[in-house]
Parts: structure tokens; sequence; C-alpha cells
């Protein structure tokens, strides 16, 4: 999946968790750009993020992150170590 393909996914993902169709993210979204992402709603789009992508994440990466464009290189990164690429 490229980082395009995973953004689309993530895109949808937002849309749901935050109710908002309209919702439209960038690689440099972050929580000062979405209304409502705050600290509760965070958790539930990571619980979510995860279901999608099939991922776990710690809680050490989830903290780390500032924006949806390091969620997307996190993600890509996963998938690249599952399919026994680069990490």
């Amino acid at each position: 999946m490229t980082k395009d393909e995973i953004l689309e996914k993530l895109q949808d993902v937002f849309r749901d968790v935050f109710e908002d169709d309209e919702l439209t993210i960038h690689r440099a979204s972050s929580a000062d750009d979405v209304e409502g992402w705050d600290s509760l709603m965070h958790v539930s789009l990571m619980i979510n993020v995860e279901r999608a992508f099939k991922a776990k994440f710690s809680t050490t990466q989830v903290a780390s992150l500032k924006n949806v464009g390091e969620l997307v290189d996190l993600l890509e990164s996963r998938q690249a170590g599952a399919s026994g690429g680069p990490a």
C-alpha cells in the first residue's frame, strides 16, 4: 500500500470516527486542525486505525505522533515489516 493509499484509507477512518463526511485530512493535519480531536477522540481514532490496518501500536509510538503524515509513515513501515521488507 502506498502512502497515498494509506492516507486515503485514513481519510475514511477519520470521517467515521469524527462523524463528518466532509472532513479532509492531509499529511500536515494534526489535532489542532480537526474539530473535536481531543485526547478521548484520539484514543478512539487510534483504536479504529489499528482495526482498519490490522496493526498494533505502543503507547510510546502513539504519543510521539505529531501529525497525520507521521501516522502514515508509521503505518507504511509496519506494512513493510510485515511483508518482509525493511521496517
